[in-house]
């Protein structure tokens, strides 16, 4: 186990902010979900994240609107407030075969499973591995600035994610989130 320290928010606003240089692919149709997963079907080991669009009325919760599955090249920004669920997309969140790493999967599932019922299986929640590690802090902002002296930027969080169209600012933050987690669950295997 090695020991990392924390890292508080004045040093982590000094670091450079990170970006994630590969290709992003907008999938807003069910036949280019199909596509996808047959080409992400050869991977043993990819990262997972999910945007809900925010409700601002308490007492209102809304399905996940865009799952976003990134390899170390390519980033797949699934919209599935138009595509919907297909049986492909459920056959790969339930392949055990296939490793999906994420951070905080717990509420990824809550926001799935209020679109369709799926029994995740090969999926790593980096908050439940970091800590062994010597994190101390488990946010993947904090863990991915330890390890390689970036920021992430969290601006567009809370953004509307079932816009008619998703901004540049909208597709980067969400591929540096997905390939972000498959880049720490990576370097962890080395120290191992």
């Amino acid at each position: 186990m090695i020991n990392i320290k924390s890292i508080t928010k004045e040093e982590l606003s000094t670091y450079p902010q990170e970006e994630f240089s590969g290709r992003i692919i907008v999938v807003q149709t069910e036949n280019e979900v199909k596509k996808v997963m047959t080409h992400l079907s050869s991977y043993t080991l990819v990262g997972f994240d999910t945007e809900t669009r925010p409700a601002y009325k308490r007492g209102v919760t809304r399905g996940v609107s865009l799952m976003q599955i990134a390899t170390e090249e390519e980033c797949f920004l699934i919209r599935l407030n138009l595509t919907g669920f297909p049986a492909c997309l459920v056959d790969f969140l339930s392949d055990p075969n296939i490793l999906k790493i994420g951070l905080s999967l717990r509420d990824d599932f809550l926001s799935i499973n209020r679109r369709t019922r799926i029994e995740p299986k090969g999926f790593i929640d980096l908050q439940q591995i970091v800590p062994r590690y010597g994190f101390a802090d488990i946010s993947l902002q904090k863990v991915y600035a330890l390890l390689f002296r970036k920021k992430i930027s969290k601006s567009q969080r809370l953004s509307n994610w079932e816009a008619d169209i998703l901004s540049d600012s909208q597709k980067k933050y969400a591929a540096l989130d997905a390939w972000a987690c498959l880049k720490i669950y990576k370097t962890l295997q080395t120290f191992d």
